[in-house]
């Protein structure tokens, strides 16, 4: 890999990083899913001692952003996860199927 490629990479890791920043601090607040949704009364958790690297699709207000985040636990149809962004901690219940294992 060139030295050009690697440079374009890394810049384009700085523009996701600054658009993420931008999202939390002006899209609104981190959404999670509601009680209601996850039905943790009804569902039994899994929490992973060993925490797995995913990337997931959440919402801050209206607006849709992936982020690089840790598998904290899991029912058959939610993931919680966290993730970083600017050195503030985010947590949030998610839809399974908006969570990838990264490579």
């Amino acid at each position: 890999m060139g030295t050009s490629q690697r440079l374009a990479e890394h810049y384009d890791l700085r523009a996701e990083e600054k658009q993420l920043e931008r999202y939390a601090k002006t899209a609104g607040p981190l959404q999670s899913l509601s009680d209601r949704e996850l039905a943790l009364d009804k569902q039994p958790v899994t929490t992973y001692p060993q925490l797995r690297r995913v990337k997931a699709w959440v919402r801050f207000g209206p607006q849709p952003a992936r982020v690089n985040a840790l598998l904290l636990r899991s029912t058959d149809t939610a993931v919680g996860i966290e993730f970083t962004i600017a050195e503030k901690t985010y947590r949030c219940w998610a839809w399974g199927n908006a969570v990838e294992l990264a490579g």
